[in-house]
């Protein structure tokens, strides 16, 4: 039997774990200039190593933007992707 003046730790009701929702605002802010550095680019705008970064966290960032906005970017950052290699 617990003491009268000690919480019980292993209570019966969990709390719930706390959740992140991102802003798309901020996010829209973040792909933006993603974005808007690789078409400025002559060339490679991000070593290997990044690249590989942005072309894997960038359509996951888009996923918490609109659907209609989220896959426009995403073809846009892939046609980007696609001229740098050809420069």
């Amino acid at each position: 039997m617990p003491h009268p003046h000690q919480p019980d730790l292993f209570g019966a009701t969990p709390q719930p774990a706390p959740s992140y929702l991102p802003d798309p605002a901020k996010v829209r802010t973040q792909v933006l200039a993603i974005l808007a550095r690789a078409k400025a680019a002559p060339g490679e705008p991000w070593p290997a190593k990044d690249q590989s970064f942005y072309r894997l966290v960038f359509p996951q960032m888009t996923n918490w933007l609109p659907d209609a906005e989220a896959a426009q970017l995403r073809s846009q950052f892939e046609a980007e992707l696609e001229r740098l290699l050809v420069a």
